[in-house]
């Protein structure tokens, strides 16, 4: 389950939009008001999370399970590949659109049949953790929480992680 790519992608999106909103000009700097941001290792975050384990476990169980099944649909999509590209020289164009949507098809339902699962057993947890997060960004009055994924240098005073860590284990308030 690495949701810390998907994480850090929006993350870094994120980043580089508030570098462009945030990043304060002379004229602003003497105006603006002092916008104070923090950031968070969402993987650690994610990890130490009470329901984590137990979702994993679960995911990776299932996935065994799916494994035949999704080594099937592999199959299917390989051998339709291989016969769309013998029949791609003679066939029509729309014979050859009707395959390629065939192929796409048939790759969507493999991408989508593991990621629907772990959608199902992380979602719960990642809505936790952003709740947890966001409560720590409105008390600490915060405009930003930047994962560290999209951070390349930070000062570790800013490093809101412990914090959440702590909330999520329920240990503090």
């Amino acid at each position: 389950m690495d949701v810390s790519r998907r994480w850090a992608r929006r993350a870094l999106g994120v980043g580089l939009l508030a570098l462009a909103l945030f990043a304060p000009t002379r004229a602003l700097a003497q105006a603006a008001p002092v916008q104070k941001m923090a950031w968070i290792n969402l993987q650690t975050a994610l990890h130490a999370d009470p329901g984590y384990a137990p979702a994993e476990a679960a995911y990776n169980k299932e996935m065994k399970g799916y494994n035949d099944e999704i080594d099937k649909l592999q199959k299917q999509f390989d051998s339709t590949l291989a016969a769309y590209q013998q029949a791609a020289v003679v066939l029509s164009a729309s014979a050859k659109q009707a395959k390629e949507t065939e192929l796409r098809n048939l790759q969507t339902k493999l991408q989508t049949k593991a990621t629907q699962r772990e959608r199902e057993l992380v979602g719960p947890i990642e809505d936790r953790v952003r709740a947890v997060i966001d409560g720590i960004r409105a008390e600490k009055n915060l405009s930003l929480v930047f994962d560290v994924g999209a951070v390349i240098a930070a000062d570790p005073n800013l490093d809101i992680t412990p914090m959440v860590v702590q909330r999520l284990k329920g240990t503090g308030q």
